[in-house]
């Protein structure tokens, strides 16, 4: 959809870029709770169901995390300040690449949960050593504090800090 069809829908693109943005928040909200969550319950020897539980909670990471990535696309496209706005703006750029070092950085947790899916399905739980606990912990905790980075930045970026005068 462009900004132009946008622009003729009228009141209805106001109420879709509140939704889209609703989602946004939404995503970062659920994104930043099941990180916790996850960092809460991360032990070494977790029983079945601390297991399914981490398995979970790393899934709606993951959908909540590909939620903040679509509706952010969707700001900066249709209902934002404009492409260039963004695109200009260093703060903005840091919060992007931010955002996709802490995407990166999820890959170890989620692969090593998606590795104690084989001993769940023959109803074991999964053996996780002290050090590969720690190990994850210490990937969460990092990814926890970068996330705690982020709204800061897009406050800066909405208020136009970072862009030259």
């Amino acid at each position: 959809m462009s900004k132009e069809s946008l622009r003729i829908l009228g009141g209805v693109s106001m109420v879709t870029s509140a939704i889209v943005a609703y989602l946004h928040y939404l995503g970062f909200m659920l994104s930043f709770g099941a990180l916790v969550l996850e960092r809460r319950l991360l032990k070494a020897e977790p029983s079945i169901n601390e297991a399914k539980l981490m398995i979970g909670t790393d899934i709606v990471y993951g959908l909540a995390a590909l939620t903040i990535l679509v509706t952010g696309v969707l700001r900066v496209l249709y209902f934002g300040q404009g492409v260039s706005f963004y695109m200009h703006n260093p703060v903005f750029l840091t919060k992007v690449s931010l955002y996709l070092a802490i995407g990166g950085l999820s890959l170890y947790p989620t692969i090593s949960f998606i590795r104690w899916a084989f001993p769940l399905r023959d109803g074991k739980a999964p053996v996780i050593s002290e050090a590969a606990a720690k190990r994850l912990g210490w990937v969460l905790n990092i990814e926890i504090a970068a996330f705690v980075i982020l709204p800061l930045l897009a406050a800066l970026m909405a208020r136009g800090i970072g862009l030259q005068a």
